[in-house]
């Protein structure tokens, strides 16, 4: 019988395990192999420079922040397995997960930080030159130096693509946005301030089809999907804006989400619908969606599960 199972491998998680294991709650984590589609250690193993993690003057690789994190987990005595937590079952306490390989644990709390799977799409180029010059997160990787003074492409037509494309206008020389449709579903002001803006560009009923480059990226091959046309964008950067998935299917929806499959927390806390279970990081955030903040998440994880497990004794 475990005090807490913390489920997930990022910023959230790993602070959750430091607090909990600082209150000598003896914490599980289940960093998962390949869950969501990445290495242990989340959406930062994909990320080559970050440069906006407090600590850091200098910038420090993704893998590199997630690896201090770990290690700092497993000094304070966090117990790491890596291994998936393929199903829940949380209609009783104690709580019971499940590994992919069928074996099960019993847990007095559980606190999920399984964050969320930014979308993206496979066209000839974006595996190859990933992180070279491609990215999911504009607020992550848009201020650094390879994508300043270069045009950048940005794939959505959302409110999150339309954020990312006044973002990135800050620092491209010119952004182009590709909507696949001939209208966007982001809110009308958003679009307005779009409209509006002397930088961006919007190129309706457009594809991206292939991304080009040696090394790094220098050009988007894009297809209008009425006329068929062809035609090549240079371009510094490639940024994907069209949503994340959070990562929940091992719940069952046996927690509340809102629409989009994000986990529901009471306001200004990681409580959610079920007593003892509680939620931080990435697969409660849609908003932020930022180390910094999934790491305060976390923290408060671990404090309301030490109180609430206080409270139950």
């Amino acid at each position: 019988m475990e005090n807490v199972i913390i489920i997930g491998s990022g910023p959230a998680a790993h602070t959750a395990a430091v607090y909990a294991a600082r209150a000598e709650l003896q914490p599980l984590l289940f960093e998962g192999f390949m869950a969501g589609g990445v290495a242990p250690g989340g959406q930062l193993t994909t990320t080559t420079e970050v440069e906006n993690y407090p600590g850091f003057p200098e910038g420090i690789e993704g893998p590199a922040l997630m690896d201090l994190m770990r290690k700092q987990s497993t000094r304070f005595g966090t117990r790491i397995k890596t291994e998936t937590i393929a199903r829940a079952d949380l209609s009783q306490r104690p709580f019971k997960v499940y590994t992919e390989s069928g074996t099960e644990y019993q847990s007095k709390a559980l606190i999920v930080a399984t964050g969320a799977t930014a979308r993206t799409l496979d066209f000839p180029g974006v595996e190859r030159l990933w992180q070279r010059g491609i990215s999911a997160c504009a607020v992550c990787d848009g201020a650094l130096p390879v994508y300043r003074d270069k045009p950048l492409v940005v794939i959505g037509g959302g409110d999150s693509a339309c954020e990312e494309s006044l973002y990135l206008s800050k620092f491209g020389s010119e952004i182009h946005m590709l909507v696949r449709r001939d209208e966007m579903r982001a809110s009308k002001i958003m679009q307005q301030r779009v409209y509006d803006h002397p930088k961006i560009t919007v190129h309706w009923d457009t594809l991206a089809v292939e991304v080009l480059g040696d090394s790094v990226v220098s050009e988007v091959r894009v297809k209008n999907k009425k006329t068929q046309e062809e035609t090549v964008i240079t371009a510094g950067g490639l940024f994907f804006a069209i949503g994340h998935e959070p990562n929940t299917a091992f719940l069952e929806n046996q927690l509340n989400t809102d629409e989009t499959g994000y986990v529901l927390t009471s306001p200004d806390s990681t409580v959610t619908s079920i007593e003892g279970v509680f939620a931080c990081g990435d697969v409660q955030d849609k908003h932020y969606r930022q180390a910094v903040t999934a790491a305060g998440s976390g923290c408060m994880a671990a404090l309301e599960a030490e109180r609430w497990l206080a409270e139950q004794e």
